[in-house]
């Protein structure tokens, strides 16, 4: 996929445009990236523009939503929905300032040929521009508009804030399906403190991602590194049987036995277990992990 960084392309290729911010690509935005696909044509190019940093963040600095996937994941997720170019330009002053025709004006330079949105999008100053205006504009200049009704789970729509509620409160379960996919944690893994490996249940210290995670607890979940996946257990939060004050997320994978210090692991599937507590002492935090392991021992994993 061709990355551009900017409102513009050198491509003469006819383009037909998907528009939104797409954190997480869940099932609503699905229906956005398979509407694009029916207006692509023969010869024509299908690319995707979104944005670097979500508007909130220059609108009302620090009260921008945590997100669902970092600014390289939202990327390959793109990728992966078969966009062959991304424009991922950053929210800044002279988009927030962009006047709804020149915001239209310049999709017609980049060659659009089709633009698809949901039904509630609005853009330019203020929100000043919605799908009506949006429809009219193109269409008297011959390029098709294509909005796209919301899609509703269980009576209520969709989006990407009620995902957020539903990891925040630990309902993984519920925001997978929302998703369509297992939500992921994926981080380098780094040096710690080495506790595991003394009690015996050594764990891949997993540098945390900028993007929301599950409630502190104790997890079951799949890791996926180079190529394989392994039961795993995972702890998300602040050790407070050592008085830790960062937040860390370790992973116990089962069957696993390899040094990945500085290799990327991946984990999906997060299941609840446990809530994070104090124990009377290190004996008993073992012989509750030895319970914690009948939560990664189920059918597919031996």
């Amino acid at each position: 996929m061709k990355l551009h960084h900017e409102l513009s392309r050198e491509s003469e290729r006819p383009l037909v445009l998907a528009i939104g911010f797409f954190d997480g690509l869940h099932r609503g935005h699905m229906e956005i990236v398979r509407a694009t696909r029916r207006l692509r044509r023969p010869g024509w190019r299908s690319g995707v523009l979104t944005f670097a940093n979500h508007p909130a963040s220059f609108l009302r600095p620090g009260q921008e939503p945590p997100m669902l996937c970092t600014r390289a994941e939202r990327v390959d997720v793109l990728a992966r929905a078969g966009f062959e170019e991304c424009f991922i330009v950053p929210f800044d002053r002279a988009i927030a300032q962009m006047s709804p025709e020149s915001f239209l004006d310049a999709l017609v330079g980049l060659g659009v040929h089709g633009v698809c949105v949901g039904s509630t999008f609005r853009f330019g100053h203020k929100r000043a521009g919605d799908v009506t205006m949006m429809r009219g504009y193109l269409e008297a200049r011959g390029i098709a508009c294509v909005d796209v009704p919301n899609v509703a789970d269980e009576g209520e729509r969709i989006s990407s804030t009620r995902i957020r509620g539903l990891i925040a409160a630990g309902q993984m379960d519920v925001a997978d399906h929302l998703l369509g996919r297992s939500y992921e944690l994926r981080g380098v893994v780094e040096l710690g403190a080495g506790r595991g490996h003394d009690l015996g249940f050594p764990t891949a210290n997993v540098r945390v991602p900028e993007k929301l995670l599950p409630p502190d607890g104790v997890y079951s979940a799949v890791a996926r590194y180079d190529g394989r996946d392994y039961a795993a257990l995972v702890s998300i939060g602040t050790n407070p049987q050592f008085a830790g004050e960062r937040r860390t997320i370790e992973a116990w994978l089962r069957d696993f036995h390899e040094t990945i210090y500085g290799r990327e692991l991946a984990l999906r599937d997060l299941r609840f277990v446990r809530e994070q507590r104090v124990f009377d002492g290190v004996d008993a935090l073992v012989a509750q992990m030895q319970l914690d392991l009948a939560a990664v021992a189920y059918p597919g994993f031996g």
